[in-house]
């Protein structure tokens, strides 16, 4: 079998390299390879029957041969070779030969090879040619922006990861964060829920710290920013984004570096004509997935067996049966309401972003702006943002430079917050009341689609409260004005010595402003508070001073080095004022109206912190084959006593790469061998400010009354303060291999990494006479270790088609290693969805956040029991009690585990029953493109963790007894003396509340994440019309996810910290989105 080629509209299938040996060149033999034949002969005869066009009518006479070496002299198999402004070419066989017939001489040929640069050669007269073609050293050469500097990736001696722009560019998202999932090894990016505006929660290499923050430090054009707001960056400013995941490239950022360190780089201006680039989409959303309740009949089937169970006063038959004189049978032809029908909507979506840059030898500058729009699926919820950045570089003289990167946005988050975890109760969440509200009314004078209040649910329980009036009604506004700027002075004291001062300064301002009137959840007449709101307004002032001197020489041609030293300086100040007002007046002035509450409630606090820093690096390498890194940083901070205040983090790091060898010439496939390791300490200080200072809480409130008199001011400890608390420590080590096989046609890099955080900040008990249960204290230590696979290729590369794909592949594995003394278990609760239960346990010795609760067995059988001579039915002797007395127990009730045998399930009964987190995660990409299209298909998975779905207790069984609460259909499968055999336990069967693995779900899913078509118009039709540049093309993300999980999304955890990840309650549903969009450059 031949591979074609097309040259005079002939078929010249017979006059190229055997495709058998083509494979062999490039690929390892497989037995499938013989399917391509057939295929590849049909297609071979098509092409010989297409009609001759008239320029490809003249006879062959010439027949041209040759060979493509690499500069080392070694054959370069599979090259293009193409006749310029012609469709005539060939490809290169195993031994790089080529051979050629053209139409007479002279031609050009183009030849061209994935890992070489193109060439264009004329023949000339000649008829037998050798081609050398130039390694394309732009890969190892591409610039690399690290901590306080810039490299090229073949100088790099840490684990340093690259976002891939221009793939991320075709997931048209709102900000970075949400691109980036999946895209570098060892990074792991979850989302709470789906709420338009919301920020993910970005880990590198696993969680160092129990209690305090795991977030990595955010550089955004050379300001340390330690809690970023990712909607105060417009996507399509940004030029790049380095991760920085081992210690040696951290330990520059010192005190702050432990967790990453995650640097983003914005566009500036080039040298040239003015450019003008417009980029647009509209979208749709729609939920991915809706659970499926009961309808009216099972809904009405399910209250009449719950009255019952519990004996209820509430007699569910005169509403639904004796009262509209109907039968349970009738409800089946009742369609019903589903709140989620009524609620979720399909979501419109659009984003502008438009961008001038340009300059000339003195000075470059770029201006851009976005307007972004996103309606949440939910009613009433959504997220606006307006955006502008202003960049100007200005060269003064030839030894001094200037600039000035501007960044203001104004961004608001509206509607109700779904998730409860934050609210004073459960039933105060929208997605409990839209689940949980009625479908149906036996009662023709109650409008359940538009009265507020279910007649037949008058209580503190909000399921009462209609979901749809209360979420037309409900004012959540959330808004932050962010202005982000940062000046330099560069000047060159020689040609070896630079000296670059950085000064900046960032201004926050989130506002919160929250009605509740009548016909809400929170606001209505049921509610203590009735008719309420707040505002509050939260400012933060943090600025920046770095200066830094940088020295530069090459000694004895070999000999390269680099010496940076810089002091930095930043402070920041915050402050939080606002106000709640319950039992408002007059509603109809809505905020306006707060002033006019009888109860009112201000807030006002303020806090500051510094930092001082003194910092040096030195870079050398020996022909760029052995390579040095050595780094310290001390920093002073104001968060810790003036004995603790100062801290040192050192680092050092080798490489060697090993294709600059003489042994490794004669490896022709191998064009890159990289061995790295590097070793650093770095540390986390984000906590409180002056939580080393004992706290004192004033007011009447801590008062004493005098012989009945009016109270006097009292003050009581509110915190211990610990003047010895320091940050939390992390070494890490980090061995690395980088490998570039057929001329960086592929690139693979792996890492092996451990660390150990040590003087872990947290809550020791404390003596009952100090008045304080627990205080901050230095104790315990963590471990996470992990293995980071990365590969990158260019499968294909020819004439109008090219295949490249990624993929990437983390493991990691965490371990608590110790505690404070005598403590072996540290508990978690998840606040407001019982409190007093705690479903998470971490245990030295194993992983963090570790899911606990009772070994669910089920329900109890009639064999279970004895039965009475009166028909009733008590426990066997040796069959333990779930919790409730042993008589209230009935066969069909939940059922778990008794562990310590005691006959009796209470918390001891508890273990170990599920992990949080994955055991891998990864993603991968394929991008291909043929002529003018551009196809990009990205995954991303993660596997092997659990979910808490605690959704479950509510409406899988309704573990608070609520009536009138609708429950998941999943529950119409339930224990029933016709029905002995489900699981899921009789209606009124739920007995105590207990986490339980009842609930426990596996985490793990494959998503496809994104996938995006484009297509590029021709610069022929472009030109006259004044374009440079115009790409059309559709994209859809969060299309499908495969998973075992049964809630709205597996990627869900609305409890996020270290101890508690993966907790499910009613969170925002995530949306499928499909947009189309242009890219247009003038």
């Amino acid at each position: 079998m031949k591979l074609f080629s097309i040259s005079g509209g002939q078929d010249n299938c017979v006059n190229t390299i055997p495709f058998r040996t083509y494979l062999t060149g490039i690929f390892p033999p497989k037995r499938e390879h013989h399917r391509l034949i057939p295929k590849l002969i049909l297609l071979c005869f098509l092409l010989s029957t297409i009609p001759h066009h008239s320029g490809y009518g003249r006879a062959i006479d010439i027949s041209i041969s040759g060979s493509v070496l690499n500069e080392q002299g070694q054959p370069v198999i599979g090259a293009n070779i193409l006749v310029k402004g012609t469709r005539s070419g060939t490809m290169t066989d195993v031994n790089g030969n080529f051979k050629l017939q053209v139409a007479g001489t002279p031609v050009v040929l183009v030849v061209s090879s994935v890992g070489y640069q193109s060439q264009e050669v004329n023949t000339g007269n000649r008829t037998q040619i050798q081609i050398v073609l130039k390694a394309d050293e732009k890969a190892l050469d591409e610039v690399v922006v690290i901590g306080y500097g810039k490299s090229t990736r073949k100088d790099l001696t840490g684990a340093v990861g690259q976002v891939a722009m221009a793939e991320m560019e075709k997931a048209p998202v709102k900000s970075f964060d949400d691109a980036l999932a999946g895209r570098v090894a060892g990074v792991m990016v979850s989302s709470g829920d789906g709420q338009p505006g919301s920020n993910n929660n970005i880990v590198i290499r696993g969680g160092n710290s129990v209690t305090q923050s795991n977030a990595p430090l955010y550089v955004v054009d050379g300001f340390p920013i330690a809690d970023l707001d990712f909607n105060t960056i417009n996507p399509s400013d940004i030029e790049s984004i380095t991760v920085l995941k081992d210690a040696s490239a951290t330990a520059i950022y010192g005190a702050r570096g432990a967790n990453g360190v995650i640097i983003v780089t914005t566009k500036r201006g080039k040298r040239g004509n003015l450019q003008i680039n417009y980029d647009a989409y509209y979208g749709i959303q729609q939920a991915t997935k809706t659970i499926p309740l009961m309808d009216p009949y099972n809904f009405v089937k399910y209250q009449i067996e719950l009255a019952k169970a519990k004996a209820s006063t509430f007699d569910p038959t005169q509403v639904y049966l004796t009262g509209p004189n109907l039968t349970l049978d009738d409800y089946k032809k009742i369609k019903g309401l589903n709140f989620q029908d009524e609620i979720f909507r399909t979501a419109p979506m659009q984003n502008h972003s438009i961008s001038l840059r340009g300059g000339n030898d003195k000075t470059t500058y770029s201006v851009s702006g976005n307007i972004f729009r996103q309606d949440g699926i939910l009613i009433n919820t959504g997220f606006k943002r307006n955006q502008g950045r202003v960049v100007i570089d200005q060269t003064i003289n030839a030894k001094l430079k200037a600039g000035i990167n501007l960044n203001y946005s104004n961004s608001l988050g509206y509607g109700d917050i779904p998730s409860s975890i934050t609210r004073s109760q459960p039933s105060s969440s929208s997605m409990y009341n839209i689940w949980g509200y009625r479908p149906v009314t036996g009662n023709s004078d109650v409008d359940l689609l538009n009265d507020l209040f279910d007649p037949l649910s008058l209580s503190s329980d909000n399921s009462s409260v209609n979901p749809l009036v209360n979420a037309k009604n409900i004012l959540r506004q959330n808004s932050n004005d962010n202005l982000l700027y940062n000046a330099y002075l560069e000047y060159a004291i020689s040609d070896k010595w630079k000296l670059k001062i950085t000064g900046g300064e960032s201004r926050s301002t989130y506002r919160t402003e929250a009605f509740n009137n009548s016909r809400t959840n929170l606001g209505n007449t049921l509610m203590p508070a009735q008719v309420n709101g707040w505002i509050y307004n939260n400012s933060s002032n943090t600025w920046l001073n770095e200066n830094t001197l940088t020295y530069t020489n090459t000694f004895a041609k070999d000999h390269n080095l680099v010496v940076l030293a810089g002091i930095t300086a930043q402070g920041n100040r915050m402050s939080n004022r606002g106000f709640y007002a319950s039992l408002v007046p007059n509603e109809s002035l809505g905020l306006d109206g707060l002033d006019e509450s009888t109860s009112i409630s201000a807030t006002s606090t303020s806090s500051a912190w510094k930092l001082a820093s003194f910092l040096g690096r030195i870079n050398y390498d020996f022909r760029s084959k052995y390579l040095i890194t050595a780094s310290i940083r001390s920093d002073g901070s104001s968060k810790f006593s003036q004995k603790k205040q100062w801290g040192y983090f050192p680092s050092a790091a080798v490489a060697w790469n090993i294709d600059q060898e003489n042994f490794m010439k004669n490896i022709r496939s191998v064009s890159e061998a990289k061995i790295r390791a590097g070793y650093g300490v770095t540390g986390n200080n984000q906590i409180d400010n002056f939580a080393y200072l004992t706290q004192l809480n004033f007011g009447l409130g801590n008062g004493y009354s005098y012989n009945n008199a009016t109270p006097s001011l009292g003050t009581a400890i509110k915190t211990i303060g610990n003047p010895d608390l320091m940050w939390e420590s992390t070494t890490q080590l980090d061995v690395g291999l980088d490998l570039g096989l057929l001329n960086q046609r592929i690139n693979l890099s792996i890492d092996y990494y451990r660390k150990k955080t040590s003087h872990l900040l947290l809550n020791a008990q404390m003596p009952y006479t100090t008045g304080v249960s627990s205080a901050f204290v230095n104790v315990g230590s963590t471990e996470n270790k992990g293995l980071e696979i990365s590969v990158k290729s260019a499968i294909l590369k020819r004439r109008n088609f090219s295949w490249s794909a990624n993929f990437n592949i983390s493991f990691n594995t965490n371990k608590l290693l110790s505690l404070a003394n005598g403590q072996n278990t540290l508990l978690s609760s998840v606040a407001q969805i019982y409190p007093t239960l705690y479903p998470y346990i971490a245990r030295v010795g194993q992983p963090i956040g570790q899911m606990n609760g009772l070994i669910w067995e089920g329900v109890y059988q009639y064999s279970d029991f004895n039965q009475q001579a009166d028909g009733t039915y008590v426990l066997k002797d040796g069959v333990p009690a779930n919790g409730k007395a042993r008589t209230s127990i009935q066969p069909g009730d939940i059922k778990y585990q008794d562990r310590n045998g005691d006959m009796n399930i209470t918390s001891d009964d508890n273990t170990v029953i599920g992990r949080g987190l994955p055991k891998h995660i990864g993603g991968f990409t394929n991008t291909l493109s043929f002529r003018r299209f551009d196809l990009s298909v990205f995954f991303q998975w993660v596997y092997g963790n659990n979910i808490i779905n605690s959704n479950r207790l509510f409406f899988e069984g309704n573990i608070r007894a609520s009536t009138s609460l609708n429950q998941f259909a999943s529950y119409e499968d339930r224990w029933s003396n016709e029905n002995q055999t489900s699981r899921n336990f009789r209606s009124g069967g739920e007995g105590v509340p207990f986490y339980s693995t009842r609930l426990i779900e596996d985490g793990s899913f494959l998503r496809l994440k994104t996938i995006s078509l484009g297509y590029n118009f021709s610069e022929k039709i472009l030109r006259p019309i004044g374009i440079s540049r115009l790409r059309a093309y559709a994209s859809a993300q969060n299309v499908f996810t495969w998973t075992k999980y049964t809630g709205f999304d597996p990627e869900v955890s609305v409890a996020q910290s270290a101890l508690t990840p993966g907790f499910d309650y009613a969170p925002y549903p995530r949306a499928m989105t499909v947009t189309a969009g242009i890219n247009v450059a003038f």
